[in-house]
């Protein structure tokens, strides 16, 4: 067994479920050492997250997120539909969920959690915003709440937000 490789090779690969927006694997895998493991992996084609920037505040969204059964404060984001690119993306996002188009500069990608999902959400600021709104999707409720920059901020650092993408968005952005 070579020390410096690590990789897990797919033997084996089982679709068990296929959703709107996720499909979940059962894949066998030959691990370093030739032993077998199972490994459980939620499928997802990415997501972007948006950090708009108006007049000194952050455009957010408050939606309720039935998982959680709560309410939560979030930068705007959403999954990126089959072939488009994470800009086009974040361009329809930012309109659909707060009524905005902008200019955007991109900040950086990172997995949501690795040890379980390929997701990738990709990170971008929205500056120069102007009025241009389109339709919310016919399941999504959620209410435009404008935070001042500083108040954002802080609330990023002390883990004021319930989702990692809206916390390592402000930081990355401001």
């Amino acid at each position: 067994m070579d020390n410096n490789d690590l990789t897990e090779k797919c033997i084996a690969e089982q679709r068990v479920y296929s959703g709107k927006f996720i499909s979940v694997n059962r894949d066998t895998v030959e691990l370093p050492n030739g032993k077998t493991s199972i490994r459980e992996i939620v499928r997802h084609s990415g997501a972007v997250a948006i950090v708009p920037e108006h007049e000194g505040k952050i455009i957010m969204v408050r939606q309720y997120r039935y998982a959680l059964a709560k309410e939560t404060l979030e930068i705007p984001a959403g999954k990126m539909d089959p072939g488009e690119d994470p800009e086009t993306c974040a361009l329809r996002e930012l309109r659909e969920e707060t009524g905005y188009q902008g200019e955007l500069n991109y900040l950086g990608s990172f997995y949501t959690s690795p040890g379980f999902t390929d997701e990738m959400i990709h990170i971008y600021r929205a500056q120069h915003l102007s009025w241009s709104p389109l339709d919310c999707d016919d399941d999504e409720f959620l209410n435009v709440v404008a935070v001042p920059r500083e108040q954002a901020l802080q609330m990023a650092g002390s883990s004021g937000f319930f989702d990692a993408k809206t916390a390592i968005g402000l930081l990355l952005a401001l």
